[in-house]
């Protein structure tokens, strides 16, 4: 009899976007075990985007269910969670599953969490959790839903079998601020694609992405990435504007005309600077990993969350990365990445450019083995299957 292993707490699959539908499209797409069976909730929406209409389907040999979620504002994420989990553990009480196993990406679900979880010990079940990176750290959320977030979070602690962690500073942040709970964690990395891109530069996508941007192959610095103020957007175009660099600084990014992007442009004034362009989406996976691999060099200002997907698509495309001086970015970058603290960023602009071929493709090196020794797909979905399996 197969393992039945229920995930919940993505928008689904196939993944349009997003860490967490990326990471359980491709704990699917690459199944090496054949003793796993996977059940993965969708939310109904995010199905029709891929033109399906079934209450049940199948994608990636997983068995996949839609979950209708209201429109009630940002409860949406809460309300689906429990509906989901409520409905898997229904689904393994009526299949007579053994053991089955309920992971829970995100602690959004921490306050309701007591009642489901007696539902799946009665069951025989187990509950694991992804605890994600300190969401209630992330400046975009009020101090009210911060406070929700840290008192959820402490709850899905108390009440897992198991935390697998996509960073050891979160699992060591877990084990410290949760001592009282004695959690048990695991760390299982995030995973990254180390394929090249298979455009050139003489394909036609290429060339018109390039001319409307009015930028040149190896004569950019590139950001890719959501645009919320713990990237720090602010840090890294001020950093940038002080140096004398005559590349460009290409920002993809979702820019919405709010408050912080006319903050942003107060602030800085970065609309007098022709050099930094803010240039909307990519959403050509195949065209972002051709402007990947010919960037200049790569920025990365993310301060808050465990392993980035950007961070790891950098390391494995960009030959030079500047990463911004926290722990979860040295632990990801270890030797193969140049890192600046806030207010050096000019400086260190301008001494990667005095950098020689050599010294850049031995980053270059760095940064791939790295990728390829931790990060790769295969690696994280066989410690995955590793876990699930016992």
């Amino acid at each position: 009899m197969k393992k039945a292993i229920y995930i919940i707490g993505s928008k689904g699959i196939p993944a349009k976007y997003g860490g967490f539908e990326t990471f359980v499209e491709k704990l699917t797409a690459c199944q090496q075990s054949q003793h796993i069976q996977y059940y993965v909730a969708c939310m109904r929406e995010n199905s029709a985007k891929s033109g399906i209409t079934e209450d049940v389907f199948e994608h990636n040999g997983a068995i996949c269910y839609n979950v209708d979620v209201p429109n009630i504002g940002p409860a949406r994420a809460i309300f689906y969670d429990i509906a989901a989990l409520n409905r898997a553990i229904e689904m393994a009480k009526e299949q007579k599953d053994k053991e089955p196993i309920f992971y829970v990406l995100a602690c959004r679900i921490g306050p309701f969490i007591a009642g489901i979880k007696k539902k799946i010990k009665a069951i025989g079940g187990t509950l694991m959790v992804n605890p994600d990176g300190h969401e209630w750290l992330r400046a975009k959320w009020s101090l009210p839903v911060r406070k929700y977030w840290k008192f959820s979070e402490q709850l899905m602690v108390k009440h897992a079998d198991l935390l697998i962690c996509d960073s050891k500073n979160i699992e060591s942040y877990i084990q410290k601020d949760y001592a009282k709970y004695q959690p048990k964690t695991t760390y299982i990395a995030y995973g990254t694609d180390t394929s090249r891109s298979i455009l050139s530069q003489e394909d036609e996508k290429v060339r018109i992405w390039f001319n409307e941007k009015q930028v040149s192959e190896g004569n950019y610095y590139l950001v890719v990435g959501r645009f919320v103020p713990e990237n720090n957007y602010e840090a890294m175009i001020r950093g940038f504007m002080k140096s004398s660099s005559r590349k460009d600084f290409v920002l993809i990014t979702n820019v919405e005309q709010n408050k912080f992007y006319e903050q942003l442009l107060q602030d800085t004034g970065f609309d007098k600077d022709p050099r930094v362009k803010f240039v909307g989406t990519v959403y050509d996976q195949e065209l972002l990993k051709y402007i990947r691999e010919n960037a200049f060099a790569y920025f990365h200002g993310h301060e808050v969350g465990g392993t980035n997907p950007s961070l790891l698509e950098a390391l494995a495309s960009t030959k030079l990365n500047l990463l911004l001086d926290v722990g979860f970015n040295r632990e990801v970058g270890e030797d193969g990445a140049i890192y600046w603290k806030k207010d050096e960023l000019a400086r260190v602009i301008e001494e990667v450019e005095g950098f020689d071929q050599a010294a850049i493709a031995d980053l270059d090196f760095k940064s791939s083995q790295r990728i390829l020794s931790a990060f790769t797909w295969e690696k994280i979905v066989s410690d995955y299957e590793e876990v699930f399996k016992g």
